[in-house]
């Protein structure tokens, strides 16, 4: 499909979806991410599915979603094997006040990350190896369709921040899975499913406390009080 036709069936599944359609300057930004991603496509396994149509619906309706649903105040965000930067560039697109790091430990991946942030002109960063050597904390940690998910939500845990959140887009008979290796320090306050049906949801794990040496800030955002910079 054109771009013209890409962008009015972007609108019409997000108008399906119950999700408020895109302002013209993002719905353009992702019909450039979309070409992009159906162009490497054809040479890199990015994803199983390759047909424009496809990806719109299978992947990038389901990421504006999560992206509409992060909580307020987080202002640095990790996806974690970001793959083709689902969802961390819809994430980037949606909400250009959070600060996204793609890790991608694949370099053929992480190629394409570093040319579809070039291409969109989006401000997120690229981590070419193994997201667990970034070190640091994140507010939010978010994970999607992630080899060996248990033990990639267990490696994701350390880089969450004191008060800070771990996101998990998954199905309904795999989350006690994942909530289990994520560890007793977190509850679950939030689990909404996803438009995408199929039992997908996107659940929000929370510290139940702040880790040694937290700030207020964290508190803040923790509470849900925290503001957006």
């Amino acid at each position: 499909m054109d771009a013209s036709e890409m962008k009015t069936r972007l609108q019409e599944l997000l108008t399906a979806a119950g999700l408020t359609p895109l302002e013209e300057e993002t719905a353009n930004r992702f019909v450039g991410y979309v070409s992009l991603f159906a162009r490497w496509n054809q040479r890199l396994n990015l994803s199983a599915i390759r047909d424009e149509e496809g990806i719109l619906s299978r992947h990038v309706i389901e990421s504006i979603e999560v992206a509409i649903l992060l909580p307020r105040g987080i202002r640095t965000l990790l996806d974690f094997g970001s793959g083709a930067g689902l969802p961390g560039i819809p994430i980037a697109l949606c909400r250009p006040e959070i600060a996204v790091t793609l890790a991608e430990s694949q370099g053929k991946k992480a190629a394409f990350l570093q040319e579809a942030v070039r291409v969109l002109g989006i401000e997120a960063k690229v981590h070419d190896g193994r997201a667990e050597a970034l070190g640091g904390d994140f507010d939010c940690v978010i994970l999607r369709a992630v080899d060996k998910m248990p033990k990639a939500v267990a490696a994701a845990v350390p880089l969450v921040a004191s008060a800070g959140w771990l996101a998990l887009m998954t199905t309904t008979s795999e989350l006690e899975g994942l909530k289990r290796a994520a560890g007793a320090e977190f509850s679950w306050p939030t689990v909404k499913p996803l438009a995408d049906g199929a039992h997908r949801v996107i659940a929000f794990g929370s510290r139940r406390s702040p880790r040694f040496g937290s700030t207020e800030s964290e508190a803040k955002l923790h509470s849900g009080r925290g503001r957006s910079k």
